[in-house]
């Protein structure tokens, strides 16, 4: 019975899931291209948000938009089923803990986005390679070329197939514990409106503010994750090696705001979308409480 319960819902996020990969991923494309443009003085960088949508259809064609994509459709299902599965199996252990509920919400997230990372982050390097390449769709070598490419040349460890693991776990990890934290505790403290609509529109309100400030604190990891990722500024030295470092190198030589590049397209893609992933989950959860 248990695990009917955890799989239905688990099936519902895939779906919904893979729908928001096929409709949001020219965001996430445009978000890496914003990350590994390195400052004004890059030749290939972007003026702004419209002028990297025409310049990559322009130069790249409409499947410019949606290179990388097999990776993230591929991590789906494994990466919905351990976000929730192991929130709720993490939130199970924290209540023998003497925590606030408050805490556990945001420590079982933590501990959910830190298991998650370590099973989408061989997709990620695959998928960012992919993504940072500018050549015509049509010239890009195929998901599994680009994985074997890595693999044959780099390896399976922390500079091959697995690079950017630190940087992985910390965006991950820092956005499960706000996005879980912030909703479910903002949420048990506006009260319960009657009316279904109206309902709808507190959690999805919460899901959506929940989305955007998670974006938010959690883009310097990411930023530093597509550095150390996509291609180093010269061919044959890896000047992005360590999380941490990553961020420190970005700030001293691009500044403070370098560490926040690709952050709107990055709201946009994540706000709405993190508000419906927790709506489904919610909703879904409930219905087999109340019929299984």
């Amino acid at each position: 019975m248990m695990v009917r319960r955890i799989v239905m819902p688990t099936n519902l996020q895939v779906n919904k899931g893979l729908v928001e990969i096929c409709l949001m991923h020219p965001l996430d494309v445009v978000k890496t291209r914003f990350q590994i443009q390195r400052g004004k003085t890059d030749p290939t960088s972007y003026k702004s948000l419209g002028d990297s949508f025409r310049t990559i259809f322009r130069t790249e064609g409409l499947f410019g938009f949606y290179k990388g994509i097999l990776p993230p459709i591929m991590a789906e299902t494994p990466k919905r089923a351990v976000k929730f599965f192991t929130f709720e199996q993490y939130k199970k252990l924290l209540g023998h803990a003497s925590l606030s509920p408050g805490l556990t919400f945001a420590v079982a997230g933590l501990g959910s986005g830190l298991t998650e990372a370590v099973v989408v982050n061989p997709f990620e390097v695959v998928k960012v390679s992919l993504q940072a390449n500018r050549n015509a769709f049509t010239e890009q070598p195929s998901t599994f070329v680009q994985a074997r490419r890595i693999i044959t040349t780099e390896g399976l460890g922390f500079r091959g197939l697995n690079k950017g693991l630190t940087a992985t776990l910390g965006r991950h990890g820092v956005f499960n514990m706000v996005y879980f934290g912030f909703y479910f505790n903002v949420k048990n403290i506006i009260p319960v409106n009657e009316e279904p609509t109206l309902e709808f529109l507190r959690k999805f309100g919460i899901g959506l503010v929940s989305g955007t400030i998670a974006s938010i604190i959690n883009i310097p990891f990411d930023v530093a994750k597509s550095r150390i990722q996509g291609p180093q500024p010269e061919p044959g030295e890896i000047k992005y090696k360590t999380c941490f470092k990553t961020m420190a190198i970005v700030y001293k030589e691009e500044g403070f705001l370098a560490l926040y590049k690709g952050l709107v397209p990055k709201i946009m893609r994540l706000g709405p979308g993190g508000a419906v992933m927790l709506l489904v989950y919610e909703y879904a959860y409930a219905w087999l409480q109340k019929n299984w």
